[in-house]
């Protein structure tokens, strides 16, 4: 069971964060409208946004002051294609209104059916493409 209570305080972060947010400014924790919302003119929501994508940025360096350690990661696909990946990823939450965070968070939680519709369609485009790279590259 201990292997699994970071993952499991991790989610408990992610939607109290969520709630908070919802609860205390009215916004839904979708990333990339958060982030967007930085590039705009400064508002009364800009501060809000800030100190939520600063507590995302955060995170990491957090969790190896608490742990002792850096979260482990490991990429194994080689930088150009991350890239590509980044921005195919970008241009799917402006095409999709939204990202995973904000429709797979926050709108399942509300049975928002947009968001039942993107979250299926995530899953089903990430299904694919893994068969996809099994099959390109076995």
């Amino acid at each position: 069971m201990g292997a699994y209570l970071p993952s499991l305080a991790g989610g408990v972060l992610i939607g109290l964060s969520a709630t908070m947010l919802l609860l205390l400014n009215g916004r839904i924790a979708g990333i990339s409208g958060l982030v967007a919302g930085l590039g705009r003119p400064p508002d009364r929501r800009w501060a809000a946004d800030l100190a939520f994508v600063t507590g995302l940025i955060l995170g990491p360096p957090a969790f190896a002051l608490f742990a002792g350690h850096w979260p482990e990661m490991r990429m194994v696909a080689p930088l150009p294609l991350l890239a590509v990946a980044g921005l195919l990823v970008g241009f799917g939450t402006r095409l999709g209104s939204g990202c995973t965070s904000g429709h797979g968070v926050c709108g399942l939680a509300r049975l928002s059916p947009r968001s039942i519709a993107a979250v299926f369609t995530f899953l089903a485009t990430g299904m694919l493409t893994v068969v996809l790279a099994r099959v390109i590259v076995p």
